[in-house]
This record gives C-alpha cells, structure tokens and sequence, in this order.
C-alpha cells in the first residue's frame, strides 16, 4: 500500500475519495491522490455533460483504469458548468496530477452551504490512517 500523505486543506472531502474545492460560486470536483493511486493508471474517464445536474453522494460519472472501473460520486448538488475534456485525451492527468490538472467537473451547487458535511484535510487523512489499519479497501 502507497504511504498515506496529508492532503490538501483547500478543499473538501468525501468517504468514496473524492474531492471538492469552492472557488467563488463554483465548486471543483475530482478525485484524491489516495484513490488514484489505489485504481493504478487511468486509462478512460466517463463524465457529464454541462448543463447536467448532479446530486450529492449520486454517480456523475466513472474511471476506468487497468484494474478496474469505478463510479464517481459526486461531494455536492448542482448544474455542472464546465467539464475538464483535457481527460478524454489525457486521462493519465487524473493519476499524475488529482488535485489540479486532474480535476473533473465544475458545479453550481443549488443548495446552501453545499459543503457543509464533508470532511476536511485532517479528518480524511484520519479516515485514511483508520482504513489502512483496518485493512479496509474500496
């Protein structure tokens, strides 16, 4: 297993290792370095359209790699706004870069405090350190 790193605190995050990041009233969604690293290289990524609502804790889209498929779900409601299509052609961006090239959506959240809810750096890296010890996988 990869050794664990302390991720960003500029952002927050979801059990299913995904991340958002609000920027104004646009939320960015992709997913942690953590999951990337656990499905190997991404070879395919499957995502929304703009103009597609998404709901919380709802699959938006999925990630191929050479291990296996997996849904992504998305961390808040909203009208996607623009979708990274860098990813059809470089999907490796997800591995090399999650957090910043590699992200995958942007959302209008439709609701208050759309991230209210989820976890921040310390308590994802917490649920990250109580997951390896427990043997826990995906």
């Amino acid at each position: 297993m990869a050794e664990l790193v302390q991720p960003p605190n500029d952002r927050r995050y979801t059990d299913q290792h995904e991340w958002a990041k609000q920027d104004g009233d646009v939320i960015t969604v992709g997913i942690t370095d953590y999951a990337a690293g656990e499905m190997g290289d991404v070879v395919y990524v499957v995502l929304p359209t703009a103009g597609t609502t998404v709901k919380r804790s709802e699959k938006f889209g999925e990630v191929e790699s050479v291990k296996a498929v997996s849904d992504l779900f998305s961390p808040v409601s909203g009208e996607v706004v623009e979708v990274n299509g860098a990813l059809v052609d470089q999907p490796e961006a997800v591995n090399q870069s999650p957090f910043s090239d590699g992200w995958m959506i942007r959302v209008r959240p439709n609701t208050a405090n759309p991230l209210d809810g989820l976890l921040d750096g310390a308590a994802y890296f917490a649920f990250l350190e109580a997951d390896a010890g427990t043997g826990g996988g995906h």
